[in-house]
C-alpha cells in the first residue's frame, strides 16, 4: 500500500513560485507539503541559477533616478510590445495587476525579507522602434536570484517548524485525484527508490515550471509558419516537460499560447553542463558585429541586443546555419561581455561591491579570461586571418574565408575614416542611443573601429539559439485558480509562475518587457495563497 502524506495544501514544484506559495500558506497556519523532482541541494529551481533582474514599476529607486514611471505607462508598453489582445481577458488582467502591484507585492515585499537591489535601473527591451520599455524598469537584485532562492527556502523552513511542512525531493507527481468535482490530492513516485506515494490534500498548487524543458516539446509547440533552427541549446529546466500540463488538460483544464516562448539568440554550450544540451545565454555585446556562418555581417539591418529579443531569435532562426558569430575585440569584451545568471556574475551574487565597481569601471577582464580558458566556443587571435582559421576549425568546415572576415571588419571601420561623427550605421546609432542612459553607458563602449590600435586581440564567439521560458501555460483567473474551457475554476486546483504562463495562461503575450518572470512568479503565488487561506479554496 502506498504511503499517505496528509496536508492542507500540496505544492507541486520547489521553484520560486512554489516556495512563495508554500511560505504564505504556512504563515497562515496551514500544513503544507512541497514535492519537487530535483535533488534537495537544487531546491529553488531555475531561480537558484538566474540573474535576478526584475521589471518593476514606480519604485523608490526609479524615483531617485528621476524616472517618471506609472502603472498606466507601463501597461501601455506591456500591451503594445506583447501584442496582447483585448479578448485575452485574464492575461490582460494579470498584466494590469503586475504593473499596479509590483511595487508593493514584489519590491516592498522583498525588502521585508531583507533583499535589496543595486542602486541603478537598466533600460532593456526598448523595442526596435521604441515600442518596448519607454522608460528604464530593470532592477537587479543584489545577491542575484540565488540569494532570493536561499532566502525563500530559509523562510519556508522556519515557517514550517513544528511539523507543518513536509518537503520531498526527487519525487514526481503522476496523477491528480479528481472525482465528482472534488480534488482530494495526488499520487506520485519517489524517482530514487521507486516508492509510490499518495498525497491527501484538498488544495493543489501546480508550480512545476513551463512546457519547453526539452526540445521535443519546444519543436512540437513551435509557432507554425516560423523557421526552426536545425539545432538549439537548452536553457530551461529539463523537468519542465509539459506532462502535468497535459494531465490537467485531461481533467478539463485549458492551456493557452503553448507556442509562445522567451528564447535567446546568443547562447553557447555550458562549459560544465548540468544536463545534456545545457546552454548559457550571453548578454550580447552591443558593440560586437553579429555575423552569419560565413563571417558576413547579418543585415541589411544589423542585429543589436537590448531592443527586441524576439526579433533577434526570429532573425537567427531563419539563417542558413544554426550558428552565428560575434566578432569583437578585447576592449569591447572587457567592458560589455556578460553571461546571464548567477554563476558568471559572482561579484553581484556574492555581494562584493568593491570588486563589482572595479570591474565595472576598469573592465571585467576576469570573465573574459575565464571564458578563454573554459569554452572552446570563445576564440581569440591577434589577427583576423588567424581568427578565421580557428572559426573554421570549430565549425568543421571552410565556411569563413579570411578575406571575407577582413572585408566585414573594414566595412564597419570605414564609418570612422572621417572622424567619429561622420558615420551612417544603424548599430552605431543604437549604441549612441543606449549610452545616453547612465547605467547603460557604464557597460557600453564608445563606438570605435574594430581594428583600433591597442584594442586587440580579436575575439569570435560561436553562438546558437538557446531555449529558455514558456510564455504560455495553464489558464488561470485572478486568484490563480485553473480554469476549464468554459472559464469555470476546477475546485481546489491552482497554478502559479511559469506553469500558468506567469498569470492567465500568458500574461506577457508574444514578448516580455524582460524581467517580468521572477515578479510574475511572486505575484501569482501570493494571489493563490491569499485565496487559499480564506478557506474559499475548499469545496463546500
Amino acid at each position: 500500500m502506498s504511503q499517505v502524506i496528509q496536508s492542507d495544501v500540496l505544492v507541486v514544484g520547489g521553484g520560486l513560485a512554489g516556495l512563495v506559495a508554500a511560505l504564505e500558506c504556512l504563515q497562515a497556519g496551514q500544513r503544507v507539503t512541497v514535492v519537487d523532482r530535483d535533488s534537495r541541494e537544487r531546491l529553488g529551481g531555475l531561480a537558484r541559477w538566474a540573474f535576478g533582474g526584475m521589471a518593476l514599476v514606480g519604485t523608490p529607486l526609479q524615483a531617485r533616478m528621476k524616472i517618471p514611471d506609472t502603472p498606466e505607462r507601463a501597461l501601455a508598453d506591456w500591451v503594445r510590445f506583447g501584442e496582447l489582445d483585448e479578448a485575452d481577458a485574464f492575461p490582460l488582467a494579470w498584466a494590469r495587476h503586475y504593473v499596479e502591484h509590483s511595487r508593493s507585492e514584489v519590491y516592498d515585499w522583498l525588502g521585508s525579507h531583507g533583499l535589496k537591489f543595486l542602486p541603478a535601473v537598466n533600460w532593456v527591451e526598448r523595442g526596435l522602434h521604441g515600442e518596448g520599455n519607454s522608460l528604464p524598469r530593470y532592477h537587479v537584485l543584489w545577491g542575484t536570484s540565488r540569494l532570493l532562492a536561499s532566502t525563500m527556502i530559509d523562510a519556508v523552513q522556519r515557517a514550517g517548524e513544528g511539523g507543518k511542512l513536509a518537503l520531498l525531493s526527487r519525487t514526481r507527481i503522476t496523477g491528480l485525484d479528481y472525482a465528482g468535482g472534488a480534488l482530494s490530492g495526488a499520487s506520485g513516485v519517489n524517482e530514487e527508490t521507486g516508492e509510490e506515494l499518495r498525497f491527501a490534500a484538498p488544495v493543489v498548487v501546480l508550480a512545476m515550471g513551463g512546457i519547453n524543458g526539452g526540445h521535443e516539446e519546444v519543436r512540437a509547440n513551435w509557432p507554425p509558419g516560423t523557421p526552426q533552427p536545425a539545432s538549439m541549446l537548452n536553457g530551461a529546466h529539463p523537468y519542465s516537460d509539459g506532462k502535468l500540463h497535459r494531465l490537467v488538460a485531461g481533467l478539463g483544464g485549458s492551456i493557452k499560447a503553448a507556442g509562445e516562448m522567451w528564447n535567446y539568440a546568443a547562447g553557447f554550450p555550458h562549459p560544465q553542463p548540468h544536463f545534456e544540451g545545457h546552454g548559457l545565454s550571453s548578454i550580447p555585446c552591443k558593440s560586437a558585429l553579429w555575423l552569419d556562418h560565413r563571417g558576413r555581417r547579418i543585415g541589411p539591418e544589423p542585429l543589436v541586443t537590448g531592443f527586441d529579443t524576439r526579433h533577434l531569435c526570429r532573425r537567427v532562426a531563419a539563417l542558413e546555419q544554426p550558428w552565428t558569430w560575434h566578432l569583437l575585440n578585447w576592449r569591447i569584451a572587457a567592458k560589455e561581455l556578460a553571461i546571464s545568471g548567477a554563476e558568471h556574475n559572482q561579484r553581484i551574487r556574492d555581494r562584493q561591491m568593491v570588486h563589482f565597481l572595479r570591474e565595472t569601471l576598469l573592465g571585467n577582464h576576469r570573465l573574459v579570461r575565464q571564458l578563454m580558458e573554459e569554452s572552446r566556443h570563445f576564440l581569440v587571435d591577434d589577427t583576423l586571418a588567424g581568427l578565421a582559421a580557428k572559426m573554421n576549425a570549430l565549425a568543421c568546415g571552410d565556411h569563413v574565408r579570411p578575406e571575407v572576415l577582413q572585408a566585414t571588419a573594414d566595412a564597419f571601420d570605414a564609418n570612422f575614416a572621417n572622424g567619429d561623427k561622420l558615420h551612417n550605421d544603424d548599430q552605431i546609432r543604437r549604441i549612441l542611443h543606449a549610452r545616453q542612459w547612465g547605467p547603460d553607458r557604464l557597460r557600453t563602449c564608445k563606438p570605435a573601429p574594430l581594428q583600433q590600435r591597442g584594442a586587440g586581440p580579436y575575439i569570435a564567439i560561436q553562438m546558437q539559439l538557446v531555449t529558455r521560458k514558456s510564455l504560455g501555460g495553464l489558464v488561470t483567473d485572478m486568484q490563480s485558480r485553473v480554469l476549464d474551457a468554459r472559464g469555470a475554476p476546477l475546485p481546489g486546483l491552482y497554478s502559479v509562475g511559469e506553469a500558468a504562463g506567469f498569470g492567465g495562461g500568458g500574461a506577457c503575450g508574444k514578448r516580455s518587457l524582460e524581467g517580468t518572470f521572477l515578479p510574475g512568479c511572486i505575484l501569482t503565488a501570493r494571489a493563490a495563497a491569499r485565496h487559499i487561506r480564506t478557506g474559499r479554496a475548499r469545496p463546500q
